[in-house]
């Protein structure tokens, strides 16, 4: 399985951005639990939200409010609308498909809030 993220950029403080990520899962996507973490320089990788092959939604509580997930399993997509952005919330972000077990990270993209 591989993972294509993108959508990262640089924005200003209260903006917005959408990230995409799109997986070559083929017709097991909608089995997926799929995930958005970040990793901010000199931080962990930490979990922003995820959604289930359920349905199922979390977010981590610093996005709670601000960030929506979503999936589109007809275009096997996973996407993150990040609204009211922060400059903490300047990070590399990654996707990540977990499937059985086995979990697929895409490259990264990254998200760049100034103040």
């Amino acid at each position: 399985v591989q993972l294509q993220a993108s959508g990262g950029g640089s924005v200003q403080a209260g903006g917005s951005l959408r990230l995409f990520c799109a997986t070559s899962s083929g017709s097991i996507f909608s089995s997926h639990d799929e995930y958005w973490h970040r990793q901010a320089p000199g931080k962990e990788r930490e979990l922003v939200a995820g959604i289930t092959s359920d349905g199922q939604i979390l977010y981590t509580e610093s996005v709670k409010g601000r960030f929506t997930i979503s999936r589109d399993n007809a275009k096997n997509t996973v996407d993150l609308q990040m609204n009211s952005l922060k400059p903490e919330d300047t990070a590399v972000y990654y996707c990540e498909s977990l499937y059985l077990d086995e979990n697929y990270w895409g490259q990264g993209t990254l998200v760049t809030v100034s103040s």
